[in-house]
């Protein structure tokens, strides 16, 4: 399954937004991670293909993932950003497994999300 993501751009601290993940093929299980300058990606929310969501804490009550399977699109909301945000953003369609999610080899291009005064 290939991936494409896009919607970053440079935001004020507090500020909003959203980003989108259109998969090819059928709806798979969906993850949004992030990868700060010199940090492992990090898996931040996932999404089922039936809507069952699951957030890491630090993005509780800020993002939130959802889906459109007829436009075979995840999105990303990310309210009251922080500077700590700041990272490139990926999708990926791998496998929610219980509480593990199990990403796939394909990754996309990601997007960038810049938190700056």
């Amino acid at each position: 399954v290939q991936v494409v993501e896009s919607g970053g751009g440079l935001v004020q601290p507090g500020g909003s937004l959203r980003l989108s993940c259109v998969a090819s093929g059928a709806p798979a299980d969906i993850g949004w991670y992030r990868q700060a300058p010199g940090e492992q990606r990090e898996l931040i929310a996932t999404i089922t293909r039936d809507g069952t969501t699951d957030y890491k804490g630090f993005v509780k009550g800020r993002f939130t993932i959802s889906r459109d399977n007829a436009k075979n699109t995840v999105y990303l909301q990310m309210n009251n950003l922080k500077y700590e945000d700041t990272a490139v953003y990926y999708c990926n369609a791998g496998t929610k497994k219980g509480v593990y999610y199990y990403p796939s080899k394909d990754w996309g291009q990601g997007t960038q999300v810049t938190v700056s005064s």
